[in-house]
C-alpha cells in the first residue's frame, strides 16, 4: 500500500480489529474522509463503498442536512446524562418513532447499539414475566440462520451451530433454535416445539424478511404471520430484530409493514442516525410496558446506558427522519433493487453460483464452494469498489442514494470478480 500515515504505523500495532484473525488477517485500509457514497483512502483512492457501513449510511456520507443539525445540537449540548434528566432531541425522536411504527407502540428506550438494543428487548421480555409472578419463562424462540448480536444474551439467540458464535455453544442460555416456518411442515413443527416448551418460554425473536449476517437469507411475509398467530396462542411476546432491516432497507420504512403483522416489540439501529453515530432504539407496546407500570419501585426495567439517549446522536436521527420524510428514499430503494437485478442477473449460472436473489436495496450472490474472503476481498478494492463477502455470499447493501453509475460500477465488479472463479476456500457442508 505504500508510506501510511504516522497515525496508522504507530497504532496499528495497538488495535484489536472486529471479526479479524488478527495473525492473519490483512492489515486495514487507512481511510482519511467519506463523502456520498465513497470512501477517501490515505493514498487517494476512492472506493465505491457497497455495504453502506455495515447497512448504516442509509444517505450516504456526511449528508448536510445532518452534518448541520449535528452542528447545531453540538453548540447546544453534545450529551447529558438521561437518569432524572430529558431533552427535546430524545422526546422528538422518541415520539417520531413511535408514530412512524404505527399503533400499538407507545415507550422508545433508547441505548448505543444493535446487540444492547436485542438485550433490553429480552430483558422487558422475561421481566414482563416476573413483574406478573411468573419466573418459569426464561428461554426464547429463535431460528437457524439468525443473528442478533455479539454480548452474551444476543449470542445465545444466534444460530448454534452456523452462526459466528458457535464456539460458545455450551457457555450460553440454552435456547429454543427452530427452523422458519417457511411452509406447512416447518410451521407444524415450529408449533409442536412451542407448545412443549411453551412454559418456559418468555417470547420468540426473529429477523422480518431477511437474516443478515447469518446470510442474507430471505423469507416471505407469510412467516411473520405464522409467527405473529404462534405468539398469540401461547402468550408470548414477539420480538422483531429490525436492526438490519428498518430504514428503507427492504424497500419499506420497515420489513414488518410488508407483512402487516405488528410484534411486541422492535429492535431499530444501524440507519437509525444515517450512519453518522451510535444509537438504537428498543421500542414496546403498550401492553408490555403496563407489566413494568407500578407502585413497586423492583418492577422497574433496571437499565441505563451511560450515553443513553445521546443528544448529539438523537438530532442525527431526527435529521435522518426528515430526509425519510421530504427525499423519496423508498422509491430509490425500490430503484437500486430493480437495478440491482438487472446487474447481478449474469451471475446466475456461473460456475460456483448456487443463487442471485434481491430484496429492495439487497443484491446477494451465493456461492459454492465458500470462497477465499481476504482474496475476494483484495480483486474488489483493485476495481474501486468497497464490498465485504461474508461467507459464502457477496452482497450488496449500498447508500440508498447511489447513483446509476455508482451502482453499475459495483455490480459489474460483482459479475467480473465472481466469473473469474478460482477463489474456492471450502466447499459447503452438505
Amino acid at each position: 500500500m505504500g508510506s501510511q500515515p504516522d497515525w496508522y504505523a504507530d497504532g496499528l500495532e495497538h488495535i484489536w480489529l472486529p471479526y479479524a484473525q488478527m495473525k492473519t488477517e490483512p492489515s486495514p485500509l487507512p481511510v482519511v474522509a467519506t463523502r456520498g457514497e465513497r470512501i477517501v483512502l490515505a493514498d487517494g483512492r476512492e472506493l465505491v463503498d457497497g455495504v453502506a457501513s455495515w447497512w448504516s449510511a442509509c444517505h450516504g456520507y456526511n449528508h448536510p442536512a445532518i452534518r448541520t443539525a449535528l452542528e447545531r445540537q453540538l453548540q447546544a449540548m453534545p450529551h447529558v446524562m438521561f437518569g432524572g434528566l430529558a431533552h427535546a432531541p430524545a422526546l422528538t425522536l422518541a415520539s417520531r418513532l413511535c408514530a412512524l411504527l404505527g399503533e400499538g407502540f407507545e415507550r422508545v428506550f433508547f441505548s448505543d447499539s444493535g446487540s444492547v438494543a436485542v438485550e433490553v428487548a429480552m430483558k422487558m421480555a422475561i421481566q414482563s414475566w416476573r413483574n406478573r409472578g411468573d419466573f418459569r419463562r426464561t428461554r426464547f424462540a429463535a431460528f437457524r440462520g439468525g443473528y442478533h448480536g455479539d454480548t452474551f444474551a444476543t449470542m445465545s439467540v444466534c444460530d448454534p451451530d452456523e452462526g459466528m458464535h458457535a464456539l460458545f455453544k455450551g457457555a450460553l442460555p440454552a435456547q429454543l433454535i427452530l427452523d422458519l416456518p417457511r411452509d406447512e411442515p416447518t410451521a407444524a413443527a415450529m408449533e409442536a416445539e412451542l407448545a412443549r416448551h411453551a412454559g418456559e418460554l418468555a417470547g420468540i425473536i426473529v429477523e422480518p424478511l431477511v437474516q443478515g449476517a447469518g446470510g442474507m437469507l430471505f423469507h416471505e411475509p407469510c412467516v411473520l404471520r405464522r409467527l405473529r398467530a404462534a405468539a398469540d396462542r401461547h402468550g408470548l411476546a414477539l420480538i422483531f430484530d429490525e436492526i438490519f432491516t428498518g430504514f428503507g432497507r427492504t424497500g419499506t420504512m420497515f420489513a414488518m409493514q410488508q407483512a402487516g403483522v405488528t410484534p411486541d416489540i422492535v429492535t431499530l439501529g444501524k440507519g437509525l442516525t444515517g450512519g453518522t453515530l451510535p444509537l438504537a432504539a428498543t421500542v414496546a407496546s403498550g401492553a408490555v410496558f403496563e407489566a413494568f407500570w407500578s407502585d413497586d419501585p423492583g418492577k422497574a426495567l433496571m437499565h441505563g446506558p451511560t450515553y443513553m439517549a445521546n443528544a448529539l446522536a438523537c438530532a442525527a436521527a431526527n435529521a435522518s427522519l426528515d430526509l425519510f420524510d421530504r427525499e423519496p428514499r423508498l422509491e430509490q430503494a425500490r430503484a437500486i433493487g430493480e437495478a440491482m437485478m438487472a446487474g447481478l442477473e449474469p451471475c446466475r449460472g456461473l460456475p460456483g453460483v448456487t443463487d442471485v436473489r434481491v430484496l429492495g436495496a439487497i443484491g446477494v450472490v451465493q456461492l459454492d464452494p465458500v470462497p477465499d474472503l481476504g482474496a475476494l476481498r483484495q480483486r474488489f478494492i483493485d476495481r474501486g469498489v468497497w464490498i465485504r463477502p461474508l461467507g459464502n455470499v457477496v452482497y450488496l447493501t449500498p447508500p440508498l442514494t447511489i447513483g446509476e453509475a455508482d451502482l453499475a460500477l459495483l455490480t459489474g465488479a460483482v459479475v467480473e470478480v465472481v466469473g473469474q472463479g478460482r477463489l474456492a476456500a471450502h466447499p459447503i457442508p452438505a
